[in-house]
């Protein structure tokens, strides 16, 4: 009788390990997917930012470039009134 509880709390005990040490293999590969998931969230935002800085700069260098040249073009000639003939 001795024998067969020794056997049972051994075969309760290694399933333990067993599932111990898959949810442990699980929390790891888990953790790992989420370190990379934000590593890639963190590399998108950095390069979403950095090219909206740039088409912002773009923008007001033509908004500047587009102001010049209206301050630099001639008056538009004034258009003559055709008359109506009734």
């Amino acid at each position: 009788m001795k024998e067969s509880i020794i056997s049972n709390s051994k075969s309760k005990n290694a399933a333990t390990r067993t599932a111990e040490g898959v949810f442990q293999v699980w929390e790891r590969r888990s953790q790992l997917v989420k370190n990379e998931l934000a590593a890639a969230s963190a590399a998108t935002d950095a390069k979403t930012a950095r090219l909206r800085a740039l088409r912002l700069a773009k923008e007001a260098e033509d908004a500047e470039a587009a102001r010049i040249a209206a301050e630099n073009a001639p008056p538009a000639p004034a258009k003559k009134r055709s008359k109506r003939n009734s």
